[in-house]
């Protein structure tokens, strides 16, 4: 939505980017908190895939969604939904129209940036225990020193059994940590450029000081800390080579600033588009288009592996569903579907941070406040790997939220020769799809502490939920 009260009327012809505050009286003011209150407390709970793709489940359950191996046949208005190894998920409220017409598609990711243990961690040295790490994504390495981190994940044991571990969490859990160098040793460190300063090697986790009691016993510090998974997890050290296990912050999103207009916490890229989706979703009934909600695992990676979106499991999800939609199903009738249809690419944005204005180009740079941004081309240095939406899907999705109500701005990931990033808008739009970038503006993204504002979540939810609704 665009445009304000003028007195001239060629003032009409400008372009007048808007604040959502302006446009809410008291009550959907209040409504704007109580959804930010719901999101805080999702990303409390999904600070790793497996566990958004948990949360998710249960929620679409709790909707009436039902597994997709449930049904032999679908119809309009079926709810259905199916997990992919644990990491990703597919959800779909079936629509009136043939699915040869195409889908209404929203597409996030659910992984986020942080340290993931090495597959042999575990090592003492100089009295002390301490877990090796390999960072994932793409991270300021230094912003994951000194600061609480979180063990969250799977292992699976050598009998097949899967063991569940969250440390750090409750108020009485003990956290871990990458120690730091202190300032009056730091010469040589700070003497370095800022992304070399800390190596990836580096990244080593505080895990363990009180030896193993016994006379005789070699690395009795790394052995107490095997004593204590043994106890209480029945987990060897072996069995630390099958496991998944991923250190992230160990604090809750919280209200940022005086009038709490801000959400700070760890992994809203991407999870505040993938709340904000998976909430639009759950309301939808009865559509024209079949809506479509796709959570994909390893965007920071490259979209890699058979649960990111380079993998076959989208396209495998919606040959299910079009097979249960009718008897002509085809390969051709996929590619049709598919080509068909229309996505949002639904993942975050730079917002302008007036600490770090000159590496974006503010003309065209989103504001905090401002409304949910579209996107029409990511990439880095001339668009590279860049989806680049048409004028004509552009134009689509600003009149539907014109005439939804839904306060939108524009955003490019800063200044052409500074650097940029993609999202999976081109994978999507490689099924031939139209496809446009829509999500959140953030500050201090891919930090271990992001900031949103509650309006744009709002707006974001709202978007979604007009697109998935929009019967043409």
């Amino acid at each position: 939505m665009s445009g304000t009260k003028v007195q001239h009327p060629a003032a009409l012809m400008a372009y007048c980017r808007l604040n959502v505050w302006d446009f809410l009286n008291i009550e959907q003011r209040a409504g704007v908190m109580t959804f930010s209150d719901a999101y805080k407390t999702f990303l409390d709970a999904a600070k790793t895939e497996r566990e958004a793709v948990a949360v998710a489940e249960s929620l679409l359950r709790e909707a009436g969604f039902q597994p997709l191996e449930e049904f032999p046949d679908l119809k309009p208005g079926d709810k259905i939904y199916t997990v992919i190894r644990q990491k990703a998920l597919v959800a779909a409220v079936i629509g009136k129209a043939p699915l040869a017409k195409g889908l209404h598609l929203l597409g996030a990711h659910i992984d986020s940036p942080r340290l993931d243990l090495k597959p042999q961690p575990l090592y003492e040295e100089d009295e002390l225990v301490l877990l090796k790490t390999h960072y994932y994504g793409g991270i300021k390495k230094y912003q994951w020193l000194s600061v609480p981190l979180a063990l969250h994940g799977v292992v699976i044991k050598n009998n097949g059994n899967s063991i569940p571990i969250v440390i750090g969490e409750n108020p009485g859990d003990p956290v871990f940590t990458v120690s730091d160098l202190l300032p009056h040793l730091a010469k040589d460190q700070m003497d370095k450029k800022m992304m070399d300063a800390v190596p990836g090697e580096g990244l080593n986790i505080l895990a363990g000081g009180i030896p193993l009691a016994g006379e005789g016993l070699k690395e009795r510090y790394k052995l107490a800390v095997l004593d204590f998974l043994y106890r209480n997890y029945s987990i060897t050290e072996e069995d630390l080579i099958s496991a998944e296990l991923e250190l992230v912050p160990a604090w809750p999103a919280r209200d940022i600033g005086l009038d709490r207009s801000f959400v700070g916490g760890y992994g809203q890229d991407d999870r505040v588009c993938a709340y904000t989706a998976l909430r639009a979703c759950l309301e939808i009934s009865n559509p024209e288009r079949t809506a479509l909600l796709v959570l994909a695992d390893k965007e920071e990676i490259g979209s890699t592996g058979n649960t990111g979106m380079t993998a076959m499991f989208f396209a495998n999800a919606v040959a299910e569903i079009a097979s249960r939609c009718g008897p002509d199903y085809s390969e051709l009738v996929l590619r049709r579907i598919l080509a068909n249809s229309r996505a949002l690419s639904a993942d975050v944005n730079v917002a302008l941070d007036p600490n770090y204005g000159d590496v974006v180009e503010k003309r065209n740079t989103a504001r905090l406040g401002s409304g949910v941004v579209l996107t029409k081309y990511t990439g880095s240095r001339g668009k590279n790997s860049s989806n680049d939406a048409h004028a004509e899907m552009v134009a689509y999705i600003r009149q539907l939220f014109n005439r939804a109500g839904v306060v939108w701005q524009t955003g490019e990931l800063g200044k052409v020769d500074q650097g940029g990033g993609g999202t999976v808008a081109h994978f999507l739009a490689a099924h031939g799809m139209d496809v446009l970038d829509c999500g959140v503006g953030l500050l201090g993204m891919h930090s271990p502490f992001e900031v949103s504002s509650k309006a744009d979540i709002f707006m974001a939810y709202r978007g979604y939920k007009a697109f998935l609704s929009s019967p043409v």
